[in-house]
């Protein structure tokens, strides 16, 4: 059985006691929570209790989003990253999330190694005095200062990062980014979701094009998940569509559970 977990950006206008009992229905495995959902993060709720309710639910809260444009490195920046870090620990989550800046700056190769790294090593002794993981997303828009997973591979070499920093493997970015090598053994989340938009160009598909993944599915989820399950990742699968309509649903659950059935039985098939 794929381990399936939920992004809170699958259903963002649930508070986050219905959405751990929507991935409990599920029988998923864990939860991501965010903090760029409109107001704080739980709502407010005491982190540890939140922690605490997830786990009673047989969930794992696997990881907490984000530090956005964490390589935009600067005081300011590791303020923001500790007291992400903090609330972390309290709630018992596995990691924290860290996403580039998107904005156009550091998208040659040389510089965004360069921001990526002088980020990273700071972050390290961070995450490691508190028992933390990270995730680290590349994002495959152009305009991104962490396209390629490859350079994120390296960075993570140099900085001795291996056990600490994983990336995510978004089924929607890397189509973006063109796809290339998916370092399974230094994936620690799939974010997955899917484009059934027949006319939109890859170069122009954005988050709100990114619905629940069926057999219209444009972005090729069954065979990066299986590709990725075939070189050796058993972690979790996490879902994180961002398009209105699906945040609109008033049955997630129903939805949710048919996508997940299309790809459990596409990954089986290929895995056959």
């Amino acid at each position: 059985m794929l381990p399936f977990a939920l992004n809170h950006m699958t259903a963002p206008n649930l508070g986050w006691e219905a959405f751990a009992d929507l991935a409990r229905d599920l029988g998923c495995v864990g939860v991501e929570y965010r903090n760029d959902l409109g107001g704080p993060l739980f709502q407010g709720a005491d982190p540890a209790g939140v922690g605490a309710a997830v786990r009673a639910r047989g969930l794992r809260v696997l990881a907490l989003a984000e530090v956005k444009m964490f390589n935009d490195w600067s005081d300011a920046k590791a303020a923001e990253a500790d007291a992400l870090m903090q609330v972390a620990v309290a709630a018992g989550a596995e990691a924290v999330s860290l996403i580039p800046r998107n904005d156009g700056v550091a998208t040659d190769r040389a510089e965004s190694r360069r921001v990526t790294e002088a980020a990273l090593r700071e972050i390290l002794p961070m995450l490691r005095a508190r028992g933390l993981k990270a995730m680290v997303e590349p994002l495959g828009f152009a305009v991104c200062s962490l396209r390629y997973k490859d350079i994120l591979a390296d960075v993570i070499d140099a900085v001795g990062g291996q056990g600490t920093y994983f990336m995510v493997h978004d089924t929607f970015h890397h189509h973006l980014a063109g796809g290339g090598p998916i370092f399974a053994d230094l994936t620690g989340i799939v974010h997955v979701s899917g484009v059934v938009d027949p006319s939109v160009a890859v170069d122009d598909m954005r988050d709100p094009h990114r619905v629940l993944v069926d057999g219209q599915d444009r972005i090729g989820n069954v065979a990066q998940i299986a590709a990725l399950r075939a070189a050796g990742y058993a972690g979790p699968v996490s879902y994180e569509p961002f398009a209105p309509s699906v945040h609109a649903l008033a049955d997630p659950r129903t939805a949710l559970a048919a996508s997940m059935d299309f790809i459990r039985q596409g990954v089986s098939a290929r895995a056959a």
